[in-house]
């Protein structure tokens, strides 16, 4: 264990906690591009130029999540999750704060720094918390908070920037954040470090091709279900022929569906992980694949949709996989979990977005979200080979030993 850790509240309230951050977390990650048009008129740019917003949160992501995991070794997991808390909060208040593009691009960079590190640590602790058998079902219950937003978060949040402002959205997340810092500093368990971390210990997990491969997976795999969220909106009212008021219906069967995967998926993946892992990605292929057909009609639209939610279940079970292959350099390798997902939100939009561009249409975005998912199948298999030869390769090692 890299954390010693002393009695704390029951570990379900813990989890609540945690998933707070979670839900505050998701609520301005998926409510600003909801909010594009808004943000774009009130600071003076076009629909395009207002998207660069949305990129420089998933560039603080990115940038982050590495960045603060080995910087923090040393430090107490609970102190670090309120700090990280406190700075998803200044960034927010800042953001609602934004006098004009510039600054705000800055605001969203700086308030998307803490993103990864924080479901990383809490995730470490959210397992930590409960028997090895169940560290999946732990994990699903902090990344609750964050498809619960997708629910009711960004619904609300897109209802108060329509008829309030945009900047309300982001102080009442900073606000939520805020409340966030003072569950787990109350709540979470009292930690120290381990006598022997270290930022060399955390770097130690680049070293690993498991990790690599499993980031991978992420990342490719992953920016299929992006690609076609992206462009719902927009899909869903020029293809589906739906009025505006009926998007955040849609919007909230990909909640619902993404909420029933973390909450029937990590039981699976408590007993069969990769197996899990390769099943999801499958299903993703399959209902992306689908997308074009099913977006001329509304009540198959909702369907496909859920099920595509669905399969993002893949996130909490990819997160135990780098538990066990990340060795002691566990906090950097979950940090990272979010990172490549940040590059899935990226690559998966900027994809789809050519697509469309180049006449395709836009139900075009679920052949290059299947095509993602497939991708990320591709992976998967490497990975699970890349782990045979090594086993096989340590049992041979093992039998020369004993001869």
């Amino acid at each position: 264990m890299t954390f010693r850790q002393t009695a704390a509240a029951h570990p379900g309230i813990v989890h609540l906690a945690l998933a707070v951050g979670g839900f505050a977390i998701g609520t301005t990650e998926f409510a600003a591009m909801s909010l594009e048009p808004d943000l774009a008129r009130g600071l003076g740019v076009d629909a395009p130029t207002a998207g660069h917003v949305i990129s420089a949160y998933a560039l603080g992501v990115v940038v982050g999540a590495p960045t603060i995991a080995v910087l923090s070794a040393k430090l107490p997991r609970r102190w670090l999750l309120v700090a990280l808390m406190t700075l998803f909060a200044i960034g927010n208040g800042l953001s609602a704060l934004a006098p004009t593009y510039g600054w705000m691009l800055a605001f969203r960079f700086l308030a998307g720094l803490p993103h990864g590190a924080y479901f990383g640590i809490a995730s470490l602790v959210a397992a930590s918390l409960v028997p090895p058998a169940r560290r999946t079902q732990a994990v699903g219950r902090i990344m609750l908070g964050l498809t619960v937003a997708t629910i009711v978060g960004v619904p609300l949040a897109t209802w108060l920037g329509q008829i309030a402002s945009w900047r309300w959205v982001f102080a009442i997340v900073a606000g939520l954040a805020l409340f966030t810092a003072a569950l787990v500093g109350t709540l979470a368990p009292r930690d120290r470090a381990a006598a022997d971390a270290s930022a060399l210990r955390e770097l130690g997990a680049l070293r690993r091709p498991q990790v690599w491969l499993t980031l991978a997976t992420g990342a490719i795999g992953f920016g299929g279900l992006f690609a076609v969220y992206t462009y719902l909106a927009a899909t869903l009212v020029a293809v589906t022929g739906v009025p505006r008021s009926t998007v955040p219906l849609v919007l909230a069967a990909f909640g619902v569906g993404m909420t029933l995967g973390n909450l029937v998926v990590p039981r699976f993946a408590d007993r069969a992980l990769m197996p899990t892992a390769g099943v999801l990605l499958v299903w993703s292929a399959a209902w992306l694949a689908l997308f074009p057909v099913a977006a001329h009609h509304l009540t198959f639209v909702i369907v496909d949709v859920l099920a595509i939610g669905f399969g993002g279940a893949l996130a909490t079970v990819l997160q135990t996989r780098l538990m066990d292959v990340a060795g002691d350099a566990q906090g950097l390798a979950a940090a990272l979990n979010h990172s490549a997902f940040n590059v899935a939100n990226a690559l998966g939009p900027w994809l789809g977005g050519l697509a469309i561009a180049a006449g395709y249409g836009w139900t075009a975005t679920g052949w290059v979200g299947s095509s993602l998912a497939l991708g990320g199948l591709l992976l998967w298999a490497l990975s699970l080979a890349q782990a045979g030869g090594l086993r096989l390769r340590g049992e041979r090692e093992g039998l020369g030993q004993r001869a």
